[in-house]
């Protein structure tokens, strides 16, 4: 049974990984109030300041988090004789915009304090000679997703619940997604394959989906009939800007969420593990989108 340092295990994405591998790994779970002391075989750090869209956290905070814990953390890696890190980073780290697909190759530019918080971290982490027998994987993950996650799915499905209409339909765009059943099915592979090699890896599901898209696939979770409305565009920003203004749930940056492409090429890490991803893009959607009903 191997043993693994978990930082961030009551996350989403923590919680998700602990009952995905239980009974199958032994867990050390990393609390803050604790000096770090890593006796196990794999490291898992998974703890960081999420990007905050209502802005109320200080700019501090996403550099204590992201890039300072994420150092010491990795500092100890190296000191100890655990054999695999892997940190979770994000592609905002990379890019906050794309005008094109985002490979591995991509020169960063993040421009929120969050993607540069994300991509101090990963640079440190590159900046280091990695002992022989140890791997190192930066794994950049897009929206991540699954039951019990809410944010923008859940916004987008309780508008469909409610029988409003969606008026974006003016607003063509793709992105990408990740599944949280795809990412676990991934990290494990990185675990017990000593083969794949250190370095970062971007992780998303095989297809992007545009946001019309997912109101048809919200409605058809739903057995409702899709309702998308083409309000002009410059109505929309209007509001939105007033949103910015009265500080509603609904603003500039949450339109830019929504309506935004951001397409993610995960052929790095599919070609790397040679395998194919346990769920489709639409069939991890289903499951979370469903999951919802349980929640209600």
């Amino acid at each position: 049974m191997k043993s693994i340092f978990i930082t961030g295990s009551t996350g989403f994405v923590g919680s998700n990984i602990i009952q995905y591998f239980n009974p199958e790994f032994e867990f050390y779970i990393f609390s803050k109030s604790e000096e770090i002391n890593i006796n196990q075989e794999v490291v898992l750090h998974l703890a960081g300041k999420a990007h905050d869209l209502k802005n109320a956290s200080s700019v501090q905070e996403y550099y204590d988090v992201n890039t300072e814990l994420t150092k010491e953390v990795f500092n100890n890696f190296l000191q100890s004789d655990a054999k695999v890190f892997i940190t979770l980073s994000s592609v905002k780290a990379a890019a906050d915009e794309l005008n094109e697909e985002l490979t591995e190759e991509f020169f960063p530019n993040p421009i929120t304090h969050y993607g540069k918080s994300k991509l101090l971290a990963e640079q440190y982490i590159l900046s280091k000679i990695i002992p022989e027998g140890k791997r190192v994987y930066i794994l950049r993950p897009c929206m991540i997703h699954g039951p019990g996650n809410k944010g923008n799915l859940n916004l987008l499905y309780n508008i469909v619940s409610k029988g409003l209409p969606w008026p974006l339909g003016r607003f063509e765009n793709k992105r990408s997604f990740c599944s949280i059943n795809n990412l676990c099915f991934i990290i494990n592979d990185l675990i017990q394959n000593d083969q794949i090699p250190s370095g970062i890896y971007n992780i998303a599901d095989d297809d992007p989906l545009s946001t019309n898209e997912l109101i048809k696939l919200i409605s058809e979770c739903q057995n409702k009939n899709y309702n998308i409305w083409n309000v002009p565009k410059f109505l929309i920003n209007t509001f939105a800007k007033i949103g910015d203004i009265l500080k509603l749930p609904f603003n500039s940056e949450r339109l830019v969420k929504l309506t935004e492409t951001y397409i993610v090429s995960n052929s790095k890490i599919k070609n790397t593990i040679n395998k194919p991803l346990p769920l489709s893009s639409r069939d991890g959607l289903k499951t979370t989108l469903n999951s919802f009903k349980i929640d209600a």
